[in-house]
């Protein structure tokens, strides 16, 4: 990452964006951090805390605020969305807000400022259903939720700005990501903060259906991974998978993990099977993942 030396991160407190910011940190990068702090919290940046400037803000909301915010950025990771498939349901008007206004927010406040690289977070959901597997990037889009289409609006409209206002934009289509400060709490969490929840509680393992489902799971280390070298590459207006590359059935990771389980009843519109395609991001980037399932999950019960 030495091309750039100012970023700013939306989501920053989350999950996923306090990795990063972490990683920038450590490499000397100026680091501004935007987060309306619904789902991020600041307990994620303790590493990074009084070496970033962190503003309390939503994406979807103060125009005038992100333009200035923007100001003097060279690179912008854009990770800031609501992220849970079933809520979507029931409260639509809510991801439209915040995944596509705020994207489009972003957008302009990237342009008036001519922000020289932006990375978006996109993600695998937009699949829907997938016939084909692995699942590439040219496979038919298919949204299954609000959340799913308001995340794939959001990207047409990175690709779209790259086109149309020359800029140099890039959309990294997560598959399932764990890792250290994944969710723990609410009954759509990812699995593994789940599971790792429930193991230190000592309560039974909670397991969709009859757990023989499988998912592509990346780890966050991976996917940090990813960001740096999508940073430093001169593709523009492209889209990329971010996975594993592998099948793994939810039984499996409940097994790794240990203890009893508990079958509850299955979700509807949610996918059977995901696999992603890394093959593009394996040429074009030179990256690939490294951390398999099992190592994974002993970092996380290591904590």
């Amino acid at each position: 990452m030495k091309v750039f030396k100012n970023y700013l991160v939306t989501g920053g407190a989350g999950f996923i964006g306090s990795h990063l910011v972490d990683r920038l940190v450590k490499l000397k990068k100026n680091v501004k951090v935007i987060d309306n702090l619904s789902t991020g919290q600041l307990s994620n940046l303790k590493f990074s805390k009084g070496k970033i400037k962190f503003y309390k803000t939503d994406v979807s909301k103060d125009k005038n605020k992100l333009i200035r915010i923007f100001k003097n950025v060279d690179c912008v990771i854009h990770l800031a969305a609501l992220a849970d498939l079933v809520p979507s349901i029931t409260h639509p008007e809510k991801y439209f807000s915040s995944n596509v206004l705020g994207t489009f927010n972003v957008l302009q406040a990237a342009k008036i400022n001519s922000v020289k690289k932006l990375i978006y977070a996109g993600s695998a959901s937009c699949y829907g259903l997938p016939k084909k597997f692995p699942t590439s990037e040219k496979e038919k889009i298919d949204t299954q939720y609000p959340y799913a289409t308001s995340k794939y609006l959001g990207e047409k409209l990175v690709l779209d700005w790259a086109k149309v206002y020359k800029m140099n934009n890039i959309s990294l289509r997560f598959f399932n990501v764990y890792g250290p400060r994944s969710r723990t709490t609410g009954a759509y969490g990812a699995v593994f903060g789940v599971f790792l929840a429930q193991k230190l509680s000592n309560i039974p393992l909670t397991i969709v259906g009859d757990g023989k489902q499988t998912r592509d799971f990346i780890h966050v280390y991976d996917l940090s991974n990813a960001f740096a070298k999508a940073i430093k590459s001169k593709s523009v207006n492209k889209i990329y998978n971010l996975g594993s590359g592998k099948r793994i059935s939810i039984n499996l990771i409940a097994k790794i993990f240990g203890g009893k389980k508990k079958f509850i009843p299955i979700r509807p519109g949610e996918p059977k099977n995901s696999l992603a395609n890394i093959s593009k991001v394996k040429k074009e980037i030179n990256w690939k993942p490294k951390i398999s399932i099992e190592e994974g999950i002993r970092k996380l019960l290591r904590g």
